[in-house]
């Protein structure tokens, strides 16, 4: 699959230049927001679509899942919510909208499959077919599973939560669409940890774990997507522009587009080492070098409670009366 490109003669500013090297997502549950940027793409999850749910413009939305809360429950109503601004958000991007599965479900394989089949249900009543959507799920081991049984089905993955090499590399020999490695958390860890440490420029270990990731993908000819996710600045957008595809908000959109100093660099500007790659990963492989890497471990677990929680929200939100 090729990334948009813009015609060289419509590149005006760094946002444009952007969109001629990488695909340009919008990582938002507003659909406001989507129409106005025009990105290819659009990324949501249980934050996100919380957030979202809360303006009163898009009530309508919030009404028709406790309709459906009412027939047939709560969870029902929340999966009728997400996929209400997923149908909502595809009016305005020509290719794919990432809908989210439950966090609480990161380490059953068998719901997870179970909850993406009646995600794509529900698109599907909503006369949206299955090429045009998303499911998005954390990179446990349990969800890299999960993923390769929807992707043999036709239903296609967006494996979130990557923060190691390990995890790309078990979703690449599991034959994932898309995956999406953070570059903002491995930042905030890092600083956390370190706080008088230098992490600007090419020394951001987010950057250097997204921009690790897509070069062993393209030396291996891997066709699962590299999307960069989780930004933090502008800078970090910047030197990784040339990625498959770079998830980013409305608000560091806008920003891009309003700065006049050309797009340079990339992420092919500077090489990276192959540290924990394995191309074909078993499980234990997968739990050990998981389980070695304490930021990636701490990552991802702070990362499934936190939409854990928000799935929570949503539940409640629908819930109201």
């Amino acid at each position: 699959m090729q990334s948009a490109q813009t015609p060289a003669a419509e590149t005006t500013n760094p946002l444009d230049q952007l969109r001629q090297r990488s695909t340009v997502v919008a990582d938002t549950g507003d659909i406001d927001a989507v129409a106005r940027l025009k990105p290819t793409d659009a990324t949501t999850n249980p934050s996100l679509v919380l957030a979202a749910a809360g303006q009163e413009q898009y009530l309508d939305l919030v009404n028709a899942a406790r309709k459906v809360a009412k027939a047939e429950g709560i969870a029902a109503g929340v999966e009728q919510l997400i996929v209400n601004f997923g149908v909502q958000i595809l009016q305005h991007v020509p290719r794919w909208v990432s809908t989210e599965v439950d966090a609480r479900l990161s380490f059953d394989t068998e719901a997870t499959v179970q909850q993406a089949r009646r995600l794509t249900g529900r698109y599907a009543q909503a006369g949206i077919g299955p090429e045009r959507v998303l499911i998005k799920i954390a990179a446990t081991w349990e969800g890299i599973r999960a993923a390769s049984v929807l992707e043999s089905e036709g239903i296609h993955c967006n494996l979130t939560l990557i923060f190691s090499a390990v995890q790309a590399s078990a979703c690449a020999a599991a034959g994932i669409t898309l995956i999406s490695p953070f570059v903002g958390r491995i930042l905030d860890w890092h600083k956390s940890h370190d706080p008088d440490g230098d992490f600007s420029g090419d020394r951001d270990p987010g950057v250097r774990s997204v921009r690790q990731i897509s070069q062993q993908f393209r030396q291996r000819g891997v066709p699962t997507l590299v999307m960069g996710a989780s930004f933090r600045n502008t800078d970090q957008i910047r030197a990784l522009a040339g990625c498959d595809a770079l998830t980013i908000s409305p608000k560091l959109l806008d920003e891009l587009a309003a700065q006049a100093q050309s797009l340079s660099g990339g992420v092919d500007a500077v090489q990276e080492s192959a540290e924990s790659w394995l191309d074909r990963p078993q499980q234990s492989q997968f739990l050990t070098l998981l389980n070695a890497d304490a930021m990636a471990c701490d990552r991802l677990a702070d990362g499934i409670r936190r939409f854990a929680d928000d799935q929570q929200r949503l539940e409640a939100l629908v819930a109201a009366s």
